[in-house]
C-alpha cells in the first residue's frame, strides 16, 4: 500500500524578498526558506582573503596591468532556477557576459565562477545540492574552501559533470582557473600569511 505524503507550499522568491533585507540571511534551497548559519572567524577570514586576492586584479575592466574582466562581489543573491535562490560566499561573471552588474536581486544571470566556503553545519548543502544546481545550471567554475581542513577543491563545468581539476592545502602555492594569473598562498586563506 502505498501512503500519499503532502508536501507543503515550497517557499517563493516573494517570501525570500519578505525578510526584511538587515535580516536577510536566507536562500531558497530545493524550494525550501533555508537561513545560512553566521561565518566563524575561519570562514569569515577565508572569504575575506579569497575575494581580495581574486577581486583586486579581476573585479575592474579588461586592460592595463591587471587581468580584470570580471565583476566579483560577495554574499550577493542569485537566482539559477525557480525554486534555487542563493547567496554564495563570493561569485562572479566575465563582463563580456554581463556589462553591467545588476542593482536588482536576485541577480538573475548565470555566475561564471561560484565560491562556498564550508561551515560545518551546511556542508552537505554546498558539496551536494548547490554542486548539484550549480552543475546542472552549468557554472563554468565552482569552488569549494574548506577552512576546517584547510583545503581547496577547484571544478570545471563539463556535461556529464564537474570535473575535479585542482586540490590544494595548507602550505601550498596555486593558480586555479579561471584566475590563472594570480597565485593563491594556500596558508593566507588559513590565517598563517608570512609577510
Amino acid at each position: 500500500m502505498s501512503v500519499a505524503v503532502k508536501l507543503g507550499p515550497r517557499a517563493t522568491l516573494a517570501d525570500l524578498l519578505a525578510i526584511p533585507e538587515e535580516q536577510r540571511f536566507h536562500e531558497i534551497l530545493d524550494g525550501e526558506l533555508a537561513r545560512k548559519p553566521m561565518p566563524s572567524g575561519p570562514h569569515g577570514r577565508a572569504q575575506r582573503v579569497l575575494g581580495g586576492r581574486i577581486g583586486d586584479p579581476y573585479d575592474r575592466r579588461p586592460g592595463g596591468r591587471l587581468p580584470g574582466g570580471w565583476w566579483i562581489v560577495t554574499e550577493t543573491e542569485v537566482q539559477l532556477e525557480e525554486d534555487q535562490v542563493y547567496r554564495p560566499d563570493v561569485l562572479g561573471w566575465r563582463r563580456e557576459r554581463l556589462p553591467e552588474l545588476p542593482a536588482t536581486t536576485p541577480i538573475l544571470v548565470r555566475p561564471d565562477w561560484v565560491c562556498e566556503v564550508l561551515s560545518p553545519s551546511n556542508a552537505r548543502n554546498d558539496r551536494v545540492k548547490k554542486m548539484r544546481v550549480y552543475q546542472r545550471c552549468g557554472v563554468p567554475h565552482y569552488w569549494m574552501v574548506d577552512p576546517e581542513d584547510q583545503t581547496l577543491m577547484v571544478y570545471r563545468w563539463t556535461s556529464e559533470g564537474y570535473l575535479l581539476i585542482l586540490t590544494a592545502e595548507r602550505g601550498e602555492r596555486v593558480r586555479a582557473e579561471p584566475f590563472g594569473e594570480v597565485e593563491l598562498e594556500m596558508d593566507a586563506l588559513f590565517g598563517d600569511e608570512v609577510a
